[in-house]
């Protein structure tokens, strides 16, 4: 049993290491600063890194060992997110392309926004 967990698991990471490299693209292709580095050829971690502009960045590491969502203005961590959750805060950034989103840090570039995204009109 466990070792079909164990096996289940590392597919689990290769799979999410897949789109993480695929979300990187589209990112990019959207005009955002996006990085996906793997070590090795297996894909059993990566590290995934997006500016979201006005220093703003995303960073989500995943390994064997752990998933973790770390975002971040102007060098201080504002959010730090594992498993399940910090998964679900790639959805914001697949949204960002679906939705056509752009990252917004400011309604008439002086006061910040609370908001982390506004739609693009």
């Amino acid at each position: 049993m466990f070792t079909r967990l164990a096996q289940q698991h590392r597919q689990f990471v290769r799979d999410l290491v897949m789109n993480l490299q695929a979300l990187a693209i589209a990112l990019e292709n959207k005009g955002y600063l996006a990085s996906c580095y793997t070590c090795g050829s297996q894909m059993n971690s990566a590290s995934f890194m997006v500016s979201l502009g006005d220093n703003h960045l995303i960073r989500f590491l995943v390994s064997d060992y752990g998933i973790t969502w770390t975002e971040m203005r102007d060098d201080r961590e504002l959010m730090k997110l594992e498993g399940a959750e910090a998964i679900n805060q790639l959805q914001d950034l697949a949204d960002l392309i679906k939705y056509q989103i752009k990252p917004f840090s400011s309604i008439d570039g002086d006061e910040p926004c609370n908001s982390k995204y506004i739609q693009h009109i």
